[in-house]
C-alpha cells in the first residue's frame, strides 16, 4: 500500500514528498495513513511564505524604472542609467528582504608558483613572496541582509599559519538623503586599488606604492564611514571615514606597529574622497577620484602623516559583444608627507595599468610602477633610491569561477647590486555565492 504526501507552500520553493509506506510492509499501513494525514494537515495550516527573491527582484526593477523615469522628467536628458553602477548600492527596503536561513557564503582560493632572480622584494602580504609554491590566501566571504535596512558583510582570510578578520562591517541599505553608512573593520576607500581584494586584481601582486604607504594588507582599520550620492545630472559620490590608526600591516604610515591611544578625532586616521563618474558614450565611461588620508604617526608627539591620492579610470566595452571584449586604462598617483623628529620626509609613487579583455576567456595586461626612495627613512631605511617595476600578464578563464594567470616582471633597483626579475603562474578558483563587486 503506497502513500504520497505533497507539501505545497505558498512560495515557489521545491516540492517535497515521499513514498515510504510501500517499503514498510502491511503491519505499518494504518500508521502510514495516519502519518500522511497528519503531515497533510500541517501543510494546509502553514501561513503564506514571505515573497520570494523573484518577486523582490521584480519589485526592485519596477521601482528602478520608475525612478529613472522621474529623473528623466526632472533632471533633463543628461540624467541616464549611468548612475546605476554606484546607485545600486543604495537598495530599497523592499528589495533587501529579510534574513534567510544562511548567508551567502563563498570560498576563493589563490595560489601561485613563483620564481625570482635576485631577492624577492614584494610589498604585499598576499603576494607570491618565496620561490616555489605560495598560498596567497583562502578567503571566505559571507554576506546577507540583516533586515530591510541593513546588510552584514565579512571576509575571513585563511593562511598556512592562521586566520584573520580582513573585513567585517554593517552597511545601511535605505538611509535617507542619498546617504549610506558603514561601521566595523573595512578597507579604506583610498584610491582605486586599496579597497579591492586579490581575486579582483588584474595582476598577481599588490602595487609597490600601496605596500610602502599603506602596508602589506592595505589601509584598513576599525572605524565608521559615511558616503553621499549627490543629486546631480552625473554621478558624484563623497566619502568620509575615520578609523583606528594602528597596525603595521594596515596603517603603516600612521601608527604602524606602535599603539597610539585615541584622545580625539585628531588621533584617528581620517579619509576623504570624491568620486565622479561620466558616461562618455554607450561604450565608454570615465571615473575620476581625488582624496587623501591624514593622521598621527608614531615618530613623536603631534607628528603627523598626510597622503594625497588622485586616480582616473577609462573603460571601453561594447555591451552587445558576446565575447565581452573590453579595455581598461587606470592611473593612480600618491604623494606622502611625514613629520619625523627635526625633518619632513616626502615621497611619491605612481601605478599605471592597461588591461584588455581579448575574448571571452582571454585577458592581457601591462603595468608600470615608479616609487621614490627617501634617505634615512625610519620605515624603509634601505629604500633610498627610486624603484621602477614593469609587469606583463596573460590570463585564461576556463569559466567565470576560475582563472590561470602567467605573469612576469622586471624590477629595477638602483640601490641594490642587481635588478630583480619575477615570474608567477597563479591559479584561482571560487565556489559558493559571491555578490558582484562595486564598479
Amino acid at each position: 500500500m503506497a502513500c504520497a504526501v505533497v507539501l505545497t507552500p505558498a512560495a515557489d520553493g521545491p516540492v517535497r514528498g515521499g513514498r515510504r509506506s510501500a517499503r514498510l510492509g502491511p503491519a505499518l499501513s494504518w500508521a502510514s495513513i495516519a502519518l500522511c494525514s497528519s503531515l497533510a494537515s500541517v501543510a494546509l495550516a502553514q501561513p503564506a511564505a514571505l515573497p520570494t527573491a523573484t518577486t523582490a527582484d521584480a519589485a526592485e526593477e519596477a521601482e528602478l524604472q520608475r525612478a529613472l523615469a522621474r529623473d528623466a522628467g526632472t533632471a533633463g536628458p543628461a540624467t541616464t542609467a549611468a548612475a546605476v553602477p554606484v546607485a545600486a548600492a543604495y537598495s530599497s527596503p523592499a528589495a533587501a528582504g529579510w534574513q534567510t536561513i544562511l548567508p551567502d557564503i563563498s570560498l576563493i582560493l589563490d595560489t601561485a608558483l613563483a620564481a625570482f632572480v635576485g631577492a624577492p622584494r614584494q610589498t604585499g602580504a598576499h603576494d607570491p613572496a618565496q620561490r616555489g609554491f605560495n598560498l596567497q590566501q583562502l578567503e571566505m566571504h559571507l554576506e546577507s541582509s540583516v533586515d530591510p535596512y541593513l546588510e552584514l558583510q565579512a571576509n575571513l582570510v585563511f593562511s598556512q599559519f592562521g586566520v584573520e578578520v580582513e573585513e567585517a562591517y554593517g552597511r545601511t541599505l535605505a538611509a535617507p538623503l542619498g546617504l549610506q553608512l558603514r561601521m566595523g573593520q573595512f578597507l579604506a576607500r583610498a584610491g582605486r586599488s586599496n579597497p579591492t581584494h586579490p581575486h579582483a586584481w588584474h595582476f598577481a601582486d599588490q602595487a609597490l606604492v600601496n605596500g610602502k604607504f599603506f602596508g602589506s594588507e592595505g589601509q584598513r582599520g576599525l572605524g565608521a564611514e559615511v558616503s553621499w550620492l549627490a543629486p546631480l545630472p552625473w554621478v558624484v559620490e563623497l566619502i568620509a571615514a575615520a578609523a583606528m590608526p594602528n597596525g603595521a600591516c594596515c596603517a603603516r604610515s600612521f601608527g604602524g606597529g606602535q599603539a597610539i591611544s585615541v584622545g580625539g578625532a585628531r588621533d584617528l586616521a581620517l579619509n576623504l574622497r570624491l568620486e565622479q563618474f561620466f558616461d562618455l558614450s554607450p561604450r565608454a565611461s570615465l571615473l575620476v577620484g581625488v582624496g587623501g588620508l591624514a593622521g598621527p604617526n608614531s615618530t613623536g608627539f603631534w607628528n603627523r602623516t598626510e597622503i594625497a591620492i588622485a586616480d582616473v579610470m577609462f573603460r571601453w566595452r561594447d555591451q552587445g559583444d558576446a565575447q565581452r571584449r573590453a579595455f581598461t586604462l587606470q592611473i593612480e598617483m600618491m604623494g606622502r608627507r611625514r613629520q619625523v623628529p627635526d625633518r619632513l620626509l616626502q615621497d611619491a609613487g605612481v601605478t599605471a595599468s592597461a588591461v584588455a579583455r581579448l575574448a571571452l576567456r582571454w585577458e592581457a595586461g601591462l603595468r608600470f610602477e615608479h616609487v621614490l626612495g627617501v634617505a634615512d627613512d625610519p620605515l624603509d631605511p634601505s629604500w633610498t633610491a627610486d624603484r621602477t617595476r614593469s609587469t606583463a600578464q596573460v590570463t585564461f578563464y576556463p569559466s567565470h569561477f576560475s582563472r590561470l594567470r602567467a605573469q612576469a616582471s622586471w624590477d629595477r633597483r638602483p640601490a641594490e647590486a642587481r635588478d630583480g626579475f619575477a615570474a608567477f603562474l597563479a591559479f584561482e578558483a571560487l565556489i559558493g555565492a559571491h555578490g558582484a563587486h562595486s564598479y
